[in-house]
């Protein structure tokens, strides 16, 4: 009698299906496509409170006085047509650059001259100022009021 030692075939196939099985789990469950949403809106927030904290710090500074763009209608912030450009009010003095939607291909800011954020900004009766990411993922709003 010939002693074999090995596997067979049909031994390797079950242990690749498992392990093809098991893989298809992990995918699933870690969801490449919503972690990178995620991230994506979580510096959108981040963003829009950067731009919040230096339109405020522009008003302390300016004893109340908010930058003369922002309107009450919620408007892009950028320098193109029908955009708001605050960029010279608040680069670099309270803002070292604006920030840019992550999902904005390349159109993001390079200098005050040509920069779109993506991001949108008003003001109210009450001098409330409200800067907003409508591009936001996930069906999650972001909006920060002060």
């Amino acid at each position: 009698m010939r002693n074999k030692k090995g596997f067979t075939l049909i031994e390797v196939l079950l242990v690749i299906v498992i392990i093809a099985i098991l893989a298809g789990i992990v995918i699933i469950a870690v969801n490449p496509g919503r972690q990178i949403s995620q991230a994506n809106n979580t510096q959108r927030s981040s963003d829009v409170k950067a731009i919040l904290d230096a339109v405020h710090q522009f008003a302390v500074e300016s004893r109340g006085v908010m930058p003369d763009a922002i309107t009450e209608a919620a408007t892009t912030i950028g320098s193109g047509d029908g955009q708001i450009d605050i960029c010279t009010d608040l680069v670099p003095t309270y803002i070292t650059a604006m920030p840019a939607d992550p999902t904005s291909d390349g159109a993001g800011y390079t200098d005050c001259d040509t920069y779109d954020t993506g991001y949108q900004i008003s003001i109210d009766a009450d001098n409330r100022v409200t800067v907003s990411a409508p591009s936001a993922e996930l069906e999650e709003t972001i909006s920060i009021t002060r």
